[in-house]
């Protein structure tokens, strides 16, 4: 477990006891399920929650012993509670108390993380809404491309984690059932009505079929769902990361008071929030692809699974929900410079409103080949002699020919390019 990063909350969802504690009410749901059916006596549900109780350090030395996590857990209970403990693990096998527990452990991270996916996308939304109207250049490779502005890049990742959030919620649903279904899924001691009570008390749903395990499609779905979040939240990472370069500065992460950047150079103030967030992303993927991979068991199962399991979802969750908070907090404290966008925008000496100029050319009847190599020509001299796009093409005879001093400077007009923002806002449902 990545301890260095587990907020408490979550870490507590992964702790042995907690994970123990999940076993044992699943036990305690199947006995109420098979007294309210009178397969055991009425009163062995209250007797068993009267004395029960588990040593997590007595379960170790047991499975020392019996090199089986669940007899020991069992064996454990078995002396406290006495001899009605005969009635606990009636007619179930290990996995139908694994996997429910895990079921359990899972819905309890998938909390936090919905509840952090949902202020994320608020902290998105007002930045969005603030930054609506702040020119700056669009890049295409890197290059100055067109006029956007910085609330719709913003708005382009609200939309992203609004899906985001919806197939979070889709992976969720998928993988929030249990099981109580015997040895290879067959229900030959406990009636299929068992299952479906205790899976009711424990706010699970049955999985409609299984062999001794609950299938691992739905698990590989979930970890790749939080891969998906976590590759979107390497997208913004790694955007902020492009306009903190000095020669941008755009938008960088806040600097707290105190705070220093390099051992070496006392200058330095570096994305450090944003590039742990890209590393960390990459442990998500690499979680994801274990979790495919424990699709394929052999027969109606094998235990291939279950070790990686152990690791890969407690790392999963509480590696994202500290990706997710950390990134609420760097986008909650963003520190924007607008003065260098417009900055920026001014280096690429007027070469954004290229394609306006060479669409009024082909207004006045050119072909789209002939307006294109016109405009390339005089951004040519941009690129190699240092003009500015607007100059070039006032000196260019060849495009004089077609557009008038007034049409040609109406063209350099960033309002032109920022006219439909309102729009996409709407659409996305910023407003």
């Amino acid at each position: 477990m990545i301890s260095r990063y587990t907020d408490p909350k979550i870490g507590a969802i992964w702790t042995e006891e907690n994970k123990l504690k999940k076993w044992l009410d699943v036990e305690l749901a199947v006995l109420d399920a098979l007294a309210y059916y009178r397969v055991i006596p009425k009163n062995i549900p209250g007797t068993v929650r009267r004395k029960v109780k588990f040593n997590p350090k007595r379960i170790l030395q047991i499975e020392k012993v019996v090199k089986h996590d669940v007899i020991a857990f069992l064996t454990n209970v078995s002396e406290n509670v006495g001899k009605a403990s005969r009635f606990i693990h009636y007619g179930m096998t290990s996995s139908d108390v694994l996997d429910t527990g895990l079921a359990l452990q899972i819905r309890d991270a998938s909390d936090i993380l919905e509840t952090d996916l949902k202020k994320f996308l608020t902290v998105l939304k007002k930045q969005a809404k603030r930054y609506k109207n702040t020119v700056m250049v669009g890049r295409s490779h890197g290059v100055h491309a067109e006029p956007i502005t910085f609330g719709l890049k913003l708005a382009v990742f609200y939309a992203e984690f609004e899906r985001n959030l919806k197939r979070f919620r889709e992976a969720r649903e998928n993988i929030n059932c249990g099981q109580v279904s015997g040895a290879v899924g067959t229900f030959a001691h406990l009636d299929p009505k068992i299952e479906v009570y205790a899976l009711k008390k424990l706010g699970l749903k049955p999985d409609p079929v299984t062999t001794q395990v609950i299938q691992r499609d739905r698990h590989a779905e979930y970890l790749s769902t939080l891969a998906i979040i976590g590759a979107s939240l390497e997208k913004l990472a790694v955007e902020i990361r492009h306009l903190q370069k000095t020669e941008t500065l755009e938008a960088a992460e806040s600097f707290g008071k105190g705070q220093k950047g390099s051992s070496a150079m006392p200058h330095k103030r570096n994305p450090i929030t944003c590039e742990k967030v890209t590393g960390m992303a990459r442990l998500l993927r690499g979680n994801a692809m274990v979790g495919l991979e424990n699709v394929a068991l052999w027969h109606e199962r094998d235990i291939s699974h279950s070790s990686v399991e152990r690791v890969i979802f407690p790392d999963s969750t509480i590696a994202l929900h500290h990706m997710l908070t950390s990134m609420i907090n760097v986008m909650e404290t963003l520190v924007v410079y607008p003065k260098n966008m417009k900055r920026n925008l001014k280096e690429s000496r007027g070469m954004v409103f290229s394609q306006g100029l060479m669409l009024k050319l082909v207004e006045k009847g050119l072909t789209r080949e002939e307006a294109y190599a016109l405009v390339q020509e005089s951004a040519k001299r941009v690129w190699d002699e240092g003009f500015k796009l607007r100059d070039s093409v006032l000196n260019n005879k060849n495009i004089l020919k077609f557009l008038s001093q007034e049409e040609i400077e109406s063209t350099f007009e960033y309002q032109y390019h920022t006219k439909n923002i309102s729009k996409i806002f709407k659409r996305v449902g910023v407003k």
